[in-house]
């Protein structure tokens, strides 16, 4: 029987046990140490310390206008695109091993990617002018 196949089987609650209690310990601190300046930390809220603080400068007009919708959206596509292009770097590490089979998925993952960002370019996500 496969090695690893065993090992998977005989997997329990046991061997998460130190990753459980890492998670709950890091949990309590920070539950702790949030709790405690809580309560011991002072409660003098004056007028001047709950007004807004912009770099010494008084604030001017209202805070939340609309803003145009195109910083969002180039922000969120170069994310998007820089993401994908990490999926290249295992292919680029392993070409040799993975052989024709792994060349023609990198071929899919590459049609895949250029068909969304031809559907960006023809929607005009990346045009600037309104």
């Amino acid at each position: 029987m496969n090695l690893f196949l065993l090992n998977a089987a005989t997997n329990s609650l046991s061997d998460y046990l130190p990753i459980l209690m890492q998670i709950f310990l890091a949990i309590g601190i920070v539950a702790i140490m949030m709790g405690g300046s809580h309560l011991l930390g002072p409660k003098r809220k004056t007028k001047d310390k709950l007004a807004n603080f912009e770099s010494g400068i008084k604030a001017i007009g209202n805070a939340r206008q609309p803003m145009a919708i195109k910083y969002f959206l180039i922000a969120i596509l170069f994310v998007l695109f820089d993401v994908e292009v990490i999926f290249f770097y295992p292919y680029a590490v392993n070409f040799k091993e993975l052989g024709t089979e792994g060349f023609f998925a990198v071929v899919m993952f590459v049609a895949f990617f250029l068909v969304g960002f031809t559907y960006i370019i023809k929607k005009g996500a990346l045009k600037w002018e309104d």
